[in-house]
């Protein structure tokens, strides 16, 4: 089945884990079925990985500055156009909730 590994190989831009390997590694293995959220922090990180998501077809989220302690990442994200929907942190899993369930829906149908 479908596992995350953790590596101990070079850290990617300072940091292992590394936000940017995981959504690039979802991209790859789930393409439209791929979901990525990027929430507060400091600098670009995931920025453009988030955007490897989305060019897979995959969902992108975004957490709004107003509910974000540190708006670096998912600014630079929403900026660079990668974010699929800008979503405060008081309804990202009612967000992703109704993802899914939508997702369930789909195959169930299919």
């Amino acid at each position: 089945g479908d596992m995350v590994v953790l590596s101990d190989e070079p850290r990617v831009n300072g940091h292992r884990p590394s936000v940017d390997v995981l959504f690039r590694s979802l991209a790859q293995e789930f393409g439209i079925n791929g979901v990525a959220v990027l929430m507060t922090g400091m600098g670009e990180d995931g920025a453009d990985a988030l955007g490897v998501v989305k060019a897979a077809g995959g969902l992108t989220l975004a957490q709004d500055e107003a509910s974000c302690v540190v708006y670096g990442m998912p600014k630079a994200a929403i900026e660079k156009g990668y974010a699929s929907r800008v979503v405060p942190l008081e309804a990202l899993s009612h967000t992703l909730q109704v993802q899914c369930a939508a997702e369930r829906a789909r195959a169930v149908r299919a």
